[in-house]
């Protein structure tokens, strides 16, 4: 048997066990989790560190390398989403809906757990506990399967959290991580029908993709962010200011972040070779229309390649629109319906935005960079779904479970 599939087994074997433990034992053993991270703290961060290396020697960019570095801070937040997750309501065995029929059957709808979950992600070691954390809450075993860039870190997390695990109620095997780090790795989940009930993709397009087209496995499809911020005419300078740079420059390695900036003609006159300076002293290089290139010289020209390309990197297209039609046409062709927001004192226009944009989440005057589970109080996040089946937005606890009918009789037979 494969490593996959005997993982895959182990989880499967231990998914039952786990569905029946109380929302007291759960949260005891996320809270012991925790306290492991930060304890084996420095651990982590040397086995971080090959990784790191490893990322330096074969050329990966700085932004890149960002998603993938920890340090004790950055692990102290990931045990603090943990924490997080332990107060949060458990949504196993709520009550959904409760029908009675005229012959007297009592109709009971629950949430019930998905089972096995699998998990295929890139570089980012913190989506390792946090889709841990997540699973184990809801009842559901978790097959990870992390990029080879972040081998090293993974390994190490689930050892740390395996020796917490032995100690609680939660079977170890409930969380197992592949560590082949070969495509067909992936392929062979991907199929595991039987085994894993949903595979969740986190990562970029080609990722997700692979994914969508070759899994027989349901999927639960996570999306590319090409956001766009849209600057109307009535903007106040200062907040547009703010936005932008906070949505392009605060963490451009993640999905919330702005690929693509759209501005009113007349708010572009006005102020935009102010915010192009700004760009400037924020090191982040600038992609503009014609009309862009007049007021921010250095400016390079934008392709029409440049508006589908998320670039994760401190680049930034600019784009001068005529008015809110031409920015909703623009973002209905390029979007990729994650986040989109427009900065705007026109409450008409803020309001036709959010209703016509088609995205998991649609701004208004804030940055789209709080598109996150961590943000919107769901604790941490399994990934922010783009489609509209199952779930939409950043997934928390309820977006992993399923529903199951309950139904009581007296005897009741159908004629």
């Amino acid at each position: 048997m494969s490593e996959v599939a005997g993982k895959a087994a182990l989880a499967k074997n231990a998914a039952g066990p786990l569905g029946r433990l109380t929302t007291g034992q759960k949260n005891e053993a996320l809270l012991v989790m925790a306290d492991a991270l930060r304890r084996e703290a420095a651990a982590i961060i040397e086995a971080n560190a090959e990784d790191l290396e490893r990322g330096r020697q074969g050329g990966t960019p700085q932004s890149m390398l960002d998603r993938l570095s920890l340090d004790t801070a950055r692990i102290d937040a990931i045990a603090e989403g943990l924490q997080q997750i332990a107060v949060l309501p458990d949504p196993i065995g709520d009550t959904l809906e409760t029908l009675e029929r005229p012959n007297g059957l009592i109709v009971e709808k629950i949430r019930v757990p998905l089972g096995v979950i699998g998990i295929i992600y890139e570089a980012r070691p913190n989506v390792t506990v946090d889709a841990a954390g997540l699973c184990l809450k809801t009842g559901n075993a978790v097959v990870l399967r992390g990029g080879s860039a972040a081998l090293s870190s993974n390994r190490k997390i689930v050892e740390v959290l395996h020796a917490a695990l032995a100690g609680t109620n939660i079977p170890p095997n409930a969380l197992q991580l592949i560590e082949d780090p070969n495509r067909s790795s992936v392929d062979e989940m991907l199929k595991l029908n039987g085994l894993i009930d949903v595979i969740i993709p986190r990562g970029g397009s080609s990722l997700i993709q692979n994914v969508v087209k070759n899994a027989t496995v349901p999927v639960i499809e996570t999306g590319a962010g090409i956001c766009h911020t849209y600057l109307d005419a009535s903007a106040v300078p200062a907040m547009a200011e703010s936005i932008s740079l906070n949505a392009k420059a605060q963490r451009p390695s993640v999905c919330n972040s702005m690929e693509t900036l759209l501005v009113h003609r007349s708010f572009a006159a006005e102020h935009l070779s102010a915010l192009g300076e700004a760009f400037r002293s924020a090191k982040v290089e600038l992609r503009g229309c014609a009309r862009t290139q007049t007021l921010i010289p250095w400016a390079l020209p934008v392709t029409e390649e440049n508006f589908a390309t998320e670039y994760n990197d401190y680049i930034l297209n600019i784009k001068i629109v005529d008015g809110i039609d031409e920015a909703l046409e623009h973002i209905a062709r390029y979007g990729t319906k994650h986040s989109e927001c427009i900065v705007t004192e026109d409450e008409e226009n803020a309001e036709r935005f959010q209703d016509e944009v088609d995205a998991a989440a649609v701004y208004h005057n804030a940055s789209t960079r709080f598109t996150d589970g961590f943000e919107f109080g769901y604790g941490a996040e399994i990934g922010i779904s783009t489609q509209k089946l199952h779930a939409r937005g950043p997934m928390g606890l309820p977006a992993l479970t399923s529903t199951k009918y309950k139904i009581y009789g007296n005897g009741q037979i159908r004629s």
